[in-house]
């Protein structure tokens, strides 16, 4: 099987915030790309030993670090991730009745917020953080290039043995 990648290369040049941005946005493009063509049984189907591990999971985590990082972290709002002390992991959870094209369209929206929300703050803006200190716009985007890529990887793997599509 052969997909068609919508991915944009990051830039090769260009300030900081141009090849962070076009990097964390390379990275959110790939999470969409080896989403493609996947029914909703084979993204939440789980091919490594924790059931957590799907392709739907994936990106319903991703949706709510995104909403995190930029959203509670950097402008201080309520987290409405859906974990809880009892349920840890419900980021990672698939319910009843979410599909695959639903949780990347939730993605999408949440990528662009945090966007947005980069556009009007400095990379050296720094908000206060779980009473440790501070943590800046730059750290929080680099932080999101390592995250999203770690689960990109994660996403590989998952896709290949679901059915055998490898490489980009």
């Amino acid at each position: 099987m052969e997909l068609t990648n919508d991915r944009v290369d990051p830039p090769f040049s260009g300030s900081e915030r141009v090849q962070l941005g076009g990097f964390l946005d390379y990275l959110r493009d790939t999470i969409v790309y080896k989403c493609k063509g996947l029914s909703d049984e084979q993204a939440s189907r789980s091919t490594l030993p924790s059931p957590l591990m799907t392709a739907a999971g994936i990106v319903k985590h991703l949706r709510w670090v995104e909403a995190y990082w930029f959203q509670t972290v950097l402008l201080g709002k309520q987290d409405m991730a859906p974990y809880t002390a009892e349920d840890p992991d419900a980021d990672w959870r698939v319910e009843t009745g979410e599909t695959i094209s639903g949780l990347l369209n939730d993605y999408a929206a949440q990528c662009e917020v945090s966007r947005e929300i980069v556009t009007g703050l400095e990379f050296d803006h720094e908000v206060p953080f779980r009473g440790e200190g501070t943590v800046s716009v730059r750290w929080v985007l680099i932080h999101m290039v390592e995250e999203t890529g770690r689960h990109a990887g994660h996403l590989d793997v998952v896709r290949e043995l679901l059915d055998g599509l490898t490489g980009e």
